[in-house]
């Protein structure tokens, strides 16, 4: 909005008298500063939304602290402390688990492998889901079609049962190979390496039908044309041109992918077929408190406080993605 039009609604406002507050409040929505770019409009939209920004804070301070806790930490991941089932205490804040090992630090050292889990799984949807999605887009016709019956098809597969059955099934396989190839050590990562693949590859379906199609309405566009007559190549224009009016959205559903990993991660895990100890995930540590579970006495720490972080962490996933979604919508005020 230029400062002529801004100057002649504050001269409309003051000869309106009895309607000037709600035209200066109208005329304070409409001033959105038009030296800012986009991505710091997105920023001011997204600041204002209290439950994205809340959530954006709290994931920040989880993240640095799954850094940091193998520095700060008084207690080993396997270290057993003390007795079994001691409740939370001011010594132990989640209390102790069924080998006497103290609950918080395995929340958070498996807050580092679904952490981990999440973020790469999505990361692998984001590179094939992107790239497919592209591709498909920007050169249609044809191959455009068969791309995306090829998308249709692995729609129709149960994802979950296919990531079970393709855990189950080659395992022992890849489990076997690598401690021939790489020893013992990365033979054990063996379920982890199983999680990133294939929760990643089949994330990605929804990723690449975005892009899709984002790339076909901007792929006639007047910039593009212009590029493209500027001599510019097929994969200069989709990199540097295409692809940048994409990425908002882009960033916008993978903030939603990386939740949706985690919670498949931590049923696999609940059913056994994820992460096994030593290691730990969400998952396994609610699955630990389940097994617990009897009509005599209930541990119930060792559910609450896994089960809780696992769920406040999904929550506030979810809302930083709504809050980037609302964040980077076209249509949204200043």
């Amino acid at each position: 909005m230029s400062d002529e039009k801004v100057e002649s609604q504050e001269l409309s406002v003051e000869r309106k008298g009895t309607h000037a507050p709600a035209a200066a409040s109208q005329l304070s929505t409409l001033n959105f500063q038009p030296g800012l770019s986009p991505g710091q409009r997105a920023w001011r939209r997204f600041r204002r939304n209290v439950p994205a920004f809340a959530s954006l804070i709290f994931l920040s301070t989880l993240l640095l602290l799954v850094l940091l806790w193998p520095w700060i930490s008084p207690y080993a991941p396997d270290a057993i402390i003390g007795e079994q089932f001691l409740p939370p205490s001011a010594e132990h804040w989640f209390g102790t688990d069924v080998h006497g090992r103290d609950l918080l630090t395995r929340v958070v050292y498996g807050a580092q492998v679904s952490l981990l889990v999440g973020i790469v799984g999505a990361g692998v949807a984001l590179v094939i889901g992107v790239t497919w999605g592209a591709v498909a887009g920007y050169i249609g016709g044809r191959l455009d079609g068969a791309m995306m019956r090829f998308v249709d098809v692995l729609y129709s597969l149960p994802s979950i049962i296919f990531v079970i059955v393709l855990i189950t099934t080659l395992n022992e396989l890849a489990k076997g190979w690598l401690a021939r190839m790489a020893g013992p050590k990365l033979a054990a990562a063996t379920p982890l390496l199983f999680l990133f693949v294939g929760l990643g590859a089949v994330s990605w379906l929804t990723m690449a039908r975005i892009v899709r199609g984002q790339v076909l309405t901007l792929r006639h566009r007047a910039f593009v044309d212009a590029s493209r007559s500027l001599g510019a190549g097929h994969v200069r224009i989709l990199w540097q041109h295409i692809l940048p009016n994409v990425w908002g959205i882009v960033i916008v559903y993978l903030t939603l992918t990386v939740p949706s990993i985690i919670l498949y991660e931590s049923f696999l895990s609940y059913l056994g077929l994820g992460i096994q100890p030593p290691m730990a995930s969400w998952g396994s540590l609610v699955a630990e408190g389940a097994g617990q579970l009897n009509p005599i006495r209930i541990y119930w720490w060792l559910i609450a406080f896994p089960a809780g972080t696992l769920v406040v962490t999904l929550l506030a996933m979810n809302f930083l993605g709504d809050g980037l979604r609302d964040a980077w919508d076209p249509k949204g005020l200043e």
